[in-house]
């Protein structure tokens, strides 16, 4: 069974992240380090980074994802923002390293101007950020939307910034939902083969590390990132089918990021998801 998982909460302790996974029944899961809607960095506790690595060993959790700061915009027309977001950047790689995380998540952002020259400032600040150190921990940048500014929403946008990313990036995150909307049809086996050629020829064929498995509540190529509970979106439940019946994506860690009210909407989709599973085409 590929690894299935959900973003869970860190409130009250780190360390509850696994906790709350396990109670799903997950086998992985993504995390935040930190609130990730201001700029705090806080430390951190040993007790607690020893605590979160022995839960995660005893429930087999893998790998482990932690997703960065949604402040975060490296490709920002503002230098102040840029630099700021570079510092906490660096601070995520260090929390994800600190905790023995396998990955960091990134959207490298948007310009409010030119798209190709917002490419260009990530672009020097992921080649600045691959000269201050090394980490265990990789990097993956993830796909988006293609809304206003979005310098991450095709194939041929992540290749670019993988290559400025040199020494820190794994590959990419696929987020279904932001390919749908960005005008990937994922619903036709034929053009998702035609999707993963692309992958594989721009990026490697072991590019894709992890894929966001959302349901989209646009129709295709609106460009507006709105999650939908598995099935009940415009991809559908046979769209995730052909998708999840791929062998390119077969062993991919999966991770939802659908609507969240209570733990049961968890549980619906996380059910949803493992019937698909079941279902795949043979």
């Amino acid at each position: 069974m590929q690894r299935l998982g959900v973003h869970t909460s860190i409130a009250g302790g780190i360390h509850l992240s696994i906790e709350r996974a396990r109670d799903l029944g997950c086998n992985t899961l993504q995390l935040f380090s930190h609130s990730p809607r201001n700029w705090g960095r806080p430390e951190i506790s040993y007790e607690a980074v020893q605590r979160f690595k022995e839960l995660r060993k005893i429930y087999d959790i893998e790998p482990v994802f932690v997703h960065s700061s949604y402040l975060i915009n490296i490709a920002s027309p503002d230098r102040h923002l840029r630099r700021r977001s570079m510092d906490m950047l660096i601070w995520e790689l260090e929390a994800a390293q600190l905790l023995g995380a396998d990955y960091l998540i990134l959207h490298p952002g948007s310009s409010s101007v030119d798209i190709s020259e917002g490419r260009k400032r990530a672009k020097r600040v992921l080649r600045k950020i691959s000269k201050r150190g090394r980490w265990k921990v990789r990097l993956l940048l993830e796909n988006t939307a293609g809304e206003r500014g979005d310098i991450s929403s095709t194939v041929e946008d992540l290749a670019e910034l993988l290559e400025a990313s040199w020494g820190i990036a794994g590959g990419i995150c696929f987020d279904t939902c932001h390919a749908f909307q960005a005008g990937y049809e994922l619903r036709n086996a034929e053009e998702i083969e035609k999707l993963i050629d692309k992958i594989h020829r721009l990026i490697d064929k072991n590019a894709v590390k992890l894929i966001h498995l959302n349901d989209s509540k646009k129709p295709l190529g609106f460009r507006v990132d709105r999650h939908e509970h598995i099935g009940k979106g415009k991809i559908g439940n046979e769209g995730f089918r052909i998708l999840l019946s791929n062998p390119a994506f077969s062993d991919v860690p999966v991770i939802l990021e659908t609507p969240k009210k209570t733990d049961r909407d968890d549980l619906m989709n996380l059910r949803r998801v493992k019937r698909l599973l079941r279902q795949k085409l043979r």
